[in-house]
């Protein structure tokens, strides 16, 4: 199964001539560039490049030097500010999880259970001895099923312990009943990123990773000790193409009054009669009698490749399946076919991860909220949630009035919308309530169990959900993820601690930087509330049409604009940007940021703030904006992202931004001549 990382990234430039920008201000600020920032200015000066003017390229200008001098590690796909911190992260998860391994813990704590899980990671001599035997009685069980229905059956088995299925199910709130969990039927069962890999016959890349696509699932059958391998590799292509061409793609995929189809178990007979979706959700431990079919004609489609494809190549689909979800876990021989297909070809990468690396991934997976609670009493200061409460207080009170202030409103949605703002809820740092993994055993000499084990854990918790109560105290992200989310149905923002650490979040600097940082990140998070479907959810949570006409009309001719802006992005030669894929999170980059200056200039109560570092408070509000998205891709990731990931490229979100802002036009003295300027006319406000 396709495994792919959010986090955004960008290209390297070469430095040009140290010549000072012409259109800087005040003009102190080169030399200021040159030197080390005062205490408290939360300026990266040493990242600038001055030789690039602000008004050409404000994320170089901001993050050129960086970007020169700072190299990709072997390991990485793409490397940022995110991933700095998120590798701090990591380093100190590390020594949680190993002083965990060297105590005495009784069986069955979590101290134990984090302990020996990994120390059973860390084990590769006893993986090397074990070879395929962890998976061999999947594969077993899989080539004994004489009919589709006992396949079937064993699908939904398989598809518990984290095996990829063509029909994935997942347990959240009913869009339209937010008060009600509902089991959820969507397309899945693709090993490329996305459905063009398949289907593009022009792009060389995709060709390409097809081409190793089909090597490597040869390869790990072969490994596995299945005679079919090569006639298996044919057979999955064969039946993932299939499955392609039924999938919606990702621009209808986003629209979320079209993925909301609730179907009861006779409606799916209707649909796709071949399958037994009786069974199928038994199986999986759904009991209820109906769902929400997110691609109706995908469901209808599948029953037809059901029933065509031979019984036989369905075993060889779902056997290289049951052997990809585990090859991480197996010996050294498995573990490298895995990274040269998905991290070499797909994602660029020139080596494996350390081993501890992986190790604390498995953790992740498996306990995340057991070292997650470590990492808060050891490594988060409550000093900066009581900062952030203050900070996200004041950013709901500028979209308050930002709200307020709309022009293209009418009153009716206007009154709606605050409603729906008022009504947000804000986690901070972590889970008041964290969760319960007393239901998962961990073997110290048995790594495949324990990952089988941990994911049939965390499926049973999603299933148990059914019929029950909403979890409003649940989190989404552990609190060491670096990363923010909203969630519509819940109608909540989340910031994990471990986000709350600069550039994002530095307590000892101004304020100026703070709101353009991690205040802009706040903003984007409440602009998901209102983006162009965010705002299809009233306060509630619930999916209806609480606009007017007229107001949605007037929203819909803005983001078109943005769209269109966002469209025109190279990101990689002849490649553009999908601006309608990423425009959900296009607005809320330019929503956030908007809501988050003007939270920083209510901050001052009328007052001007102070010239730090020979910047102003505006300039230092954008450097903090454009700062945390410095960011080196890989191409072969940026490729990926173009067709699996919503967010833009991190150079075109710090861009792509700004020059739709005037008070950045203001504060750097930005003229027509200047390479990211637009006419007045074209740029665009939402909120």
């Amino acid at each position: 199964m396709f495994r792919h990382c959010l986090l955004p990234c960008v290209i390297v430039l070469a430095l040009s001539a140290c010549s000072p920008a012409t259109d800087k201000a005040p003009e102190s600020k080169a030399a200021a560039v040159a030197a080390a920032p005062a205490l408290g200015s939360g300026v990266e000066s040493a990242n600038f490049d001055t030789a690039i003017a602000p008004g050409d390229d404000f994320y170089r200008y901001v993050n050129g030097s960086w970007l020169r001098n700072t190299p990709i590690p072997a390991e990485k796909s793409n490397y940022g500010a995110f991933t700095v911190l998120a590798d701090e992260a990591e380093a100190n998860l590390r020594t949680l999880i190993e002083t965990a391994g060297a105590t005495t813990a009784p069986a069955g704590s979590d101290t134990q259970k984090v302990g020996d899980f990994f120390k059973s990671f860390m084990d590769e001599p006893r993986l090397e001895t074990l070879g395929a035997k962890p998976v061999q009685p999947l594969m077993q069980q899989i080539a004994a099923t004489k009919t589709r229905e006992e396949l079937l059956v064993l699908s939904a088995d398989l598809n518990r312990i984290g095996v990829q299925i063509p029909a994935g199910i997942f347990i959240d709130n009913d869009a339209k009943q937010s008060d009600h969990y509902i089991t959820y039927l969507t397309q899945s069962g693709l090993g490329l990123p996305d459905r063009d890999w398949y289907l593009n016959t022009d792009n060389k890349s995709y060709k390409s990773a097809r081409v190793a696509y089909a090597t490597y699932i040869t390869k790990i059958l072969t490994l596995a000790g299945y005679s079919r391998a090569i006639a298996a590799s044919d057979a999955v292509l064969n039946i993932e193409t299939r499955l392609a061409e039924a999938q919606w793609d990702k621009v209808k995929n986003r629209q979320a009054e079209l993925t909301y189809n609730k179907k009861t178990l006779d409606d799916l007979h209707s649909l796709a009669g071949s399958i037994d979706w009786q069974k199928l959700l038994q199986g999986l431990g759904v009991k209820e009698t109906s769902l929400v079919v997110q691609q109706p004609s995908f469901i209808e489609k599948l029953g037809k490749i059901w029933s065509e494809v031979p019984l036989q190549q369905w075993q060889d689909y779902f056997m290289f399946k049951a052997v990809d979800a585990f090859a991480g876990d197996l010996n050294d021989a498995f573990v490298q076919a895995q990274f040269e297909f998905e991290g070499r070809v797909l994602n660029g990468q020139q080596a494996i991860k350390p081993r501890w690396k992986r190790g604390v991934n498995a953790i992740d997976e498996a306990l995340g909220e057991v070292v997650g609670k470590l990492y808060v009493e050891n490594y988060f200061k409550e000093a900066s949630k009581q900062r952030m409460d203050q900070l996200v207080e004041n950013l709901r009170g500028a979209f308050k009035a930002g709200i307020d202030q709309l022009e293209w409103m009418t009153p009716e949605t206007r009154t709606a919308a605050q409603e729906k703002l008022a009504r947000f809820n804000t986690k901070i740092g972590y889970p008041k309530k964290w969760k319960d993994y007393s239901a998962l055993t961990v073997d110290v000499t048995d790594l495949v169990g324990n990952v089988m084990r941990s994911r049939r854990v965390e499926h049973q918790r999603s299933i148990d959900k059914l019929g029950k109560p909403i979890n409003r105290d649940e989190w989404l992200m552990t609190p060491y993820t670096v990363n923010a989310y909203y969630n519509p149905p819940m109608n909540e923002v989340v910031f994990p601690a471990a986000i709350l650490q600069p550039p994002f979040f530095n307590v000892a600097a101004n304020d100026a930087i703070n709101y353009g940082g991690i205040g802009a990140v706040i903003g984007h998070e409440f602009s998901h509330g209102f983006d162009d479907q965010g705002r299809k959810y009233d306060g509630d949570g619930n999916l209806r049409e609480w606009w007017t006409e007229a107001d949605a009309k007037a929203f819909s001719e803005r983001a078109n604009k943005l769209v269109a802006q966002y469209s025109k992005f190279e990101v990689l030669p002849g490649k553009f940007l999908n601006g309608e894929f990423t425009l959900g999170e296009n607005i809320g980059d330019l929503s956030g940021l908007a809501v988050a200056y003007r939270a920083y200039k209510m901050s001052l109560n009328g007052k001007e703030d102070a010239v730090i570092d020979g910047f102003t408070g505006d300039q230092r509000f954008f450097i903090g904006w454009a700062q945390v998205w410095r960011r080196l891709y890989r191409p072969e990731n940026l490729e990926v992202r173009l067709t699996s990931d919503p967010h833009s490229p991190s150079e075109n979100r710090a861009n792509g931004i700004v020059r739709n802002f005037e008070p950045w036009y203001q504060a750097f003295k930005i003229q027509p001549e200047n390479k990211l300027y637009l006419k007045p006319e074209e740029r665009v406000k939402i909120w």
